[in-house]
């Protein structure tokens, strides 16, 4: 029988019901997703993983409304954002959704407070000062607020963007390749960062990742192949993910190992 928490943790924070999406038209049509049906749970981390032009990164960005599906239906957080406007999603956005990209899209003339801030800034919201200290301490960044982008590593510049995807208490964080840029160390301390947001603050994160030790860090994997989940895995190792790959896609499990 399972437990309060276990029932609050199955409850769910997105989904897509026949998600189509394709590109082009005639002789050039692409179909990038092919009647998707997933649903994402609160409070857990879901990597989505597959090989090039599987659909991973599409999935992900209908899901979030940075991308307009072609057929289907999409809800976050009880809101069926596949019919919204773009001023709504925009609001959406700003409110109830947290980013985190490969490329830490740091404003360079900012420092790191307030680059942190800037989600607040933008919507302008009120500051939770005790959230924002205990985000700031999570990320280890409490001696370099001031410094600008440039004066930080890589890895601390993610952990900037981190802290900026959570600074405004979202819904969900849609992270997309959040260690692609960076050494083993530094993408150690970033997905210590996001387990530590779902399980000590239970936070939903749906990360696109390629890399299977990675992906071994979620509580759930989907894993795509031409635009439809081949496989589910729950509480994924290294090892099983690499398995499905190799199932699935045998080059992007070569180059996994």
């Amino acid at each position: 029988m399972e437990t309060e928490a276990e029932t609050a943790v199955a409850e769910p924070i997105a989904q897509a019901t026949g998600l189509v999406k394709t590109y082009g038209k005639g002789d050039t049509l692409v179909h990038a997703l092919r009647g998707v049906d997933v649903t994402f749970e609160r409070g857990r981390l879901t990597a989505i993983m597959g090989p090039s032009g599987s659909g991973k990164s599409t999935l992900m960005h209908c899901m979030a409304g940075l991308d307009r599906v072609t057929a289907g239906t999409v809800t976050v957080d009880g809101e069926v954002t596949s019919s919204m406007s773009e001023r709504q999603l925009t609001r959406l956005r700003r409110s109830r959704l947290g980013f985190i990209f490969q490329s830490f899209n740091l404003i360079p003339t900012l420092n790191a407070l307030e680059n942190i801030l800037l989600p607040l800034t933008i919507a302008r919201q009120k500051v939770d000062r005790e959230w924002l200290d205990r985000i700031i301490g999570v990320v280890g960044l409490a001696g370099r607020l001031k410094h600008r982008p440039s004066q930080l590593s890589g890895g601390q510049q993610q952990r900037v963007a981190c802290a900026r995807a959570l600074v405004s208490r979202p819904a969900v964080v849609f992270a997309d390749e959040p260690t692609g840029n960076l050494d083993s160390v530094s993408s150690q301390q970033v997905l210590g960062f996001l387990r530590t947001c779902v399980d000590e603050f239970r936070q939903s994160v749906i990360m696109v990742t390629h890399d299977p030790s990675t992906a071994a860090y979620a509580d759930r994997v989907l894993l795509l192949a031409d635009g439809q989940i081949v496989e589910d895995l729950v509480h994924p190792t290294e090892d099983g993910i690499l398995d499905a790959l190799r199932r699935h896609s045998p080059v992007a499990a070569a180059r996994a190992e």
